[in-house]
């Protein structure tokens, strides 16, 4: 419900604060291909996130350690090698 309502008049930008933190990982899987298809139709999404696949899944990474960026880098693309 939360993504419905973030998405009422086609943000450009969307912040996802551990989308599947309190999910089970079907489910999660789905917010993932979610946000993997927003974002490939135009949408910056900012995912904030703690799981390692998850990021690893996504095409720019940026980490903070004590509030400094510590890792700036790209990965594939989906559909160039990157999980979805």
């Amino acid at each position: 419900m939360a993504i419905a309502r973030a998405l009422v008049g086609e943000p450009r930008l969307l912040l996802a604060d551990e989308p599947t933190g309190a999910l089970d990982t079907a489910s999660g899987e789905i917010v993932m291909d979610l946000l993997h298809e927003l974002n490939a139709s135009g949408t910056t999404i900012c995912v904030i996130t703690h799981d390692n696949e998850i990021a690893d899944s996504l095409p720019r990474r940026v980490r903070f350690k004590d509030g400094e960026v510590v890792v700036d880098e790209r990965g594939a693309l989906p559909g160039e090698g990157a999980s979805p």
